[in-house]
This record gives C-alpha cells, structure tokens and sequence, in this order.
C-alpha cells in the first residue's frame, strides 16, 4: 500500500502535467469511479439543459424559443444523454469505487480495460454532441431512433450518431465483464455469494443483462448504417425490408436497459434503507431471487412497447400477462423495503429521505407501468404525455434519486468529510418538490390526449404544460446546490467517523448488530 502512496505523491511532484497524466493513465478503480461520476454529472447537466429547452417552449402554447425541427434534436439528444450519458455511467461509476471495497477485492479485475472503457465515453459523447453543429443538425427521431424516419429521412449526421452510439456500447460491455470478472474471482475468504452487500448483487445481474443486450443494440445500428450506406434494405419496405423488426430488435434491447438504469439503484437502496432503520434488510435471500427473477423476465415482454403496430392477439395477450408478472418480483422488493423500515429506528438523513421518496415514487411509476401494460388501455395511453410521465417517475425518483442517495450515502466514505446536511435536506425537498410538479401533471394530460414530441399544443392542455415547466426549471436549478454541496464536502468540513450513520442525530445503535450478519469467518484452509 506504501508504494501505492509514493507512486501517487510522485505523480504529484513532476507538476501539473504529471498530475493530469495520472488521471489520464491511472487504473485506480477509485480514480476511475470519481471520472465516470464527474462525467455523468456533466452529462446529467447538459441533458438537463436540453430539457430546459423542451419546457421552456412548452410553457405555452405557439412556437417560442426554436423550431420543431431542433425541438426533435433536442428531445433526441436529451433522452439519449440522460440514459447513456448520465445514468449508466454514474451506476457505474458507483460500481468501480464500492463493488472492490465491499467484496474485499484490491482492485477491480481488469483495471487496464477499466480506464480505457472510461474514456470511450468521452470520445463518444463528444461525437454525439458534435452532429448538433453539423449540416442538417443532429439526431431528430427520438432516442428510440426508429427506422425508417432514422435512416431514410435522417440528417447526414445519423452515421456519427451510431459510431457514438457503438463506442458506448463497447464502454458498457467492457465494463460490464470487469465487474463480472471482480465479483466472481476476486472476493475476500469468507465471501460467499450470499453474504454480499445487495448493491453487489444487483450489479452482478445488470452486468449479465449489459452483455446480453449491448450486443443487440450494435446490431440494430449496424442495420441501420447498412440501409443507410450500402443500399441493403432491413428496414425499407420498398426493398422487401420490414420498419416493425426495427422495434423488435430496438426494444429487446430497450426493455433490459430500462432495468439495467434501475437494479443498481435497486441495489443501493437496499443498503441505505437498513442503515438508516437500524436494522438488517428484511428478506435478503428474496432480494436475490426477486432481482433475478426481474431480470430474467426482462427479456420476455419487449413487444408491450409495440401494443399499436398489430401484433397478434396472442402476442398481446402474452405481453401483456409477462409485464404484469414483473409485478410481482417488483413487489416483493417494495414490499421487503418497508417491512425493513416497519419498526425500525428511522432517521431522515438525505441518503434516507432520497430512498423514501424512491420507494414511494417509483412505485407510483410501476402503477402507471401497470396501465401502460394492459393492451386494449395502450390503445388509449400509446405516444401521449402519460407515457412521458410514467417512464420519467420510474427513472428520476427511481435511477436518479437512487444516484444521490447514493452519493450522499458514501460522500463521508468518499472524502472523510460530512456534507452539509441542512443544503442536502434542501436539496432533496426542492428536488421533491420540483420533480412532482414537473411529471405529475403530464399524466392528466396525457390521459386528456396531449401527444409526445411536438412543440406546440392545444389551448386546453396549456395550465399543467405552465405547472410543468415551472417544476422542470426547479428540479433542473436545485441541481446546481448540489453541485454545491458536493464540492463543498470534498474541500473539507468536519471530519467523517469510522461509521458516520452509526449515531446519526444523536441517536445511538439501539438494536445488536446480529454477528453473522456482519463478521465474516474465516474458512479452515485459509487459517
């Protein structure tokens, strides 16, 4: 460990330039999880900003600020930054600085392969950004990029949009076996699969869904870049080609990435909840199974993204049964998180308040999934603002709270400073606040027939667009405090204890830590 020390002083000696080239070249996989969280934050925002345009024009009705056509950029742009910009690199950035840590492992397995599946996301987002200063301008066919609209009638940029598209993937994939190839060769003695911490578990089986699924998407773009390039026709009609495949292969790929943005938060919320009940999670084992069993089935119900294109009545019929089976394992959790909480000695800190709030919210974006899954009902909710807002209450209280309960979970761990909890707790309440006003109201419009993705609306939907806005703007500037608060943690500030939520608010351990849970054995041939 010394000579890791002086190796990290040395760097420091030789200047500035030395200093950047441990960043560059370093496979520290705390080094790593602090760049991937810097650059997701920067994405998040960025493609907040984006979305600050979207509402901005849709504070009332008529065109404002831009023209339909950059309007399409920038809703494309700000769905394909906040999934693949934002909120994958973040878990994984989680991943690289806990996953070593709470296995007991040195490192991850691959650190060469962990610093280079970082800076393809640089290189990646950087291309994706640059076709928005292109002739034609960038991406204008939503993030789910359907073709043909995506290849036949797309800006000359779309080529650059699938090389960034493919750099990710291959930043995911690589990613993805590191964190495999750590948890399954490189545990502490004693660390058997069930005793490790759920944030392990849930990124263990997002991992094996990441390279399952990457894969796919590389297909469908290569497809696309096919049509596009070399006159095939996989997606024209006119050569014999077929625009539905597009979706199936598009959402085999879509529905296991929506989980994969959701298990680890899925993971860490199963931690931060017992710290702060003071008592262990409810239902391990179950846990397990359950987050398996909602990967698994993640596979099996795609096409209820496809209710309106006239699939048969036995598929949807079929899709409809297997997305309401997701239900279950879903609700096993929820379930497991409140009994965790049921007479607990709770305390509000902000990693609690955040995971509260994720549970509550994100069940309500399970309900309208609920809805959205009943075929003859899709009929009704399909490509309208309900849809926007049920998928934005799975992702934002869901992936992105889980994201900064997380942060300030392990800030204390991070930096060995404790953040400012009276502007965390603010943080979290405007968040609250602004995140409820800005997706709540998109349900009743939806509901009232207000279609995704166009600039300009009807007279009656104009009062809850105004509610809209004014929450979007809210949820997007309190995130600036945060950016606040963070750095304000890491320059200093009073000093961590070994466990900073063991008294949190004065409030001592209350119940006995049971010994199995929390000491590790060590087995007989390692004595």
């Amino acid at each position: 460990m010394s000579a890791v020390i002086d190796h990290h002083h040395a760097d420091h000696a030789h200047g500035p330039a030395k200093g950047l080239m441990r960043w560059v070249l370093t496979t520290n996989h705390k080094d790593i999880g602090s760049m991937y969280l810097w650059f997701s934050f920067a994405m998040f925002l960025l493609g907040g900003s984006m979305a600050m345009v979207i509402r901005a024009e849709l504070f009332q009705p008529g065109l404002q600020l831009v023209q339909p056509e950059f309007f399409n950029q920038m809703t494309t742009t700000h769905g394909l930054i906040m999934v693949f910009g934002a909120v994958m690199p973040a878990f994984v950035g989680l991943a690289n600085w806990m996953i070593p840590l709470m296995i007991g492992a040195p490192d991850m397995a691959l650190p060469r392969m962990n610093n280079f599946s970082f800076w393809l996301l640089p290189a990646a987002f950087g291309l994706l950004l640059s076709t928005l200063f292109m002739e034609g301008g960038g991406p204008n066919f939503g993030w789910t990029f359907y073709a043909p609209l995506s290849t036949t009638y797309a800006p000359p940029s779309v080529t650059f949009f699938i090389f960034a598209i493919h750099l990710a993937g291959i930043s995911s994939i690589m990613g993805a076996i590191n964190i495999i190839a750590t948890v399954l060769n490189l545990r502490a003695p004693g660390m058997t699969l069930m005793k490790m911490p759920l944030f392990v578990w849930t990124w263990l089986i997002t991992a094996f869904l990441l390279i399952a699924v990457m894969p796919v998407l590389a297909g469908a773009v290569t497809m696309m870049l096919m049509d596009i390039h070399f006159g095939t026709s996989f997606f024209n009609a006119a050569g014999g080609g077929d625009p539905v495949m597009f979706q199936h292969i598009f959402w085999f790929f879509g529905h296991p990435e929506v989980y994969i943005m959701i298990l680890p938060a899925f993971g860490a919320v199963s931690m931060i909840i017992p710290a702060f009940s003071r008592k262990p999670l409810f239902g391990y084992t179950s846990m397990v199974y359950a987050t398996g069993a909602i990967a698994f089935l993640s596979f099996a119900v795609w096409a209820h993204h496809m209710f309106t294109v006239g699939i048969p009545l036995t598929g949807e019929l079929f899709f409809m049964y297997a997305t309401m089976l997701i239900a279950v394992p879903t609700g096993v959790k929820v379930f497991n998180w409140v009994s965790t909480m049921f007479r607990g000695s709770l305390t509000f800190e902000a990693p609690m308040l955040f995971s509260v709030a994720f549970v509550i919210l994100f069940t309500i974006g399970g309900f309208s999934g609920l809805m959205l899954a009943m075929a003859p009902a899709d009929f009704q909710y399909h490509d309208t603002y309900f849809v926007v807002a049920h998928f934005h209450y799975v992702l934002v209280p869901g992936a992105i709270f889980g994201i900064f309960a997380s942060a300030y979970y392990w800030l204390p761990k991070w930096t060995g400073f404790m953040y400012d909890e009276v502007l965390a707790k603010t943080h979290f309440w405007m968040s609250f606040v602004g995140m409820n006003l800005a997706f709540f109201p998109m349900h009743f419009v939806g509901l009232a027939g207000m279609p995704r993705r166009i600039p300009d609306y009807n007279m009656m939907f104009a009062n809850f667009n105004m509610v809209s806005s004014v929450g979007a703007f809210m949820f997007g500037a309190t995130q600036l405090l945060f950016l606040y608060i963070v750095i304000k943690c890491i320059r200093g500030g009073p000093k961590a204890a070994a466990n900073p939520w063991e008294g949190a608010e004065g409030l001592e351990w209350t119940v006995p830590s049971p010994a199995p849970y929390h000491t590790f054995t060590t087995p007989p041939e390692v004595k």
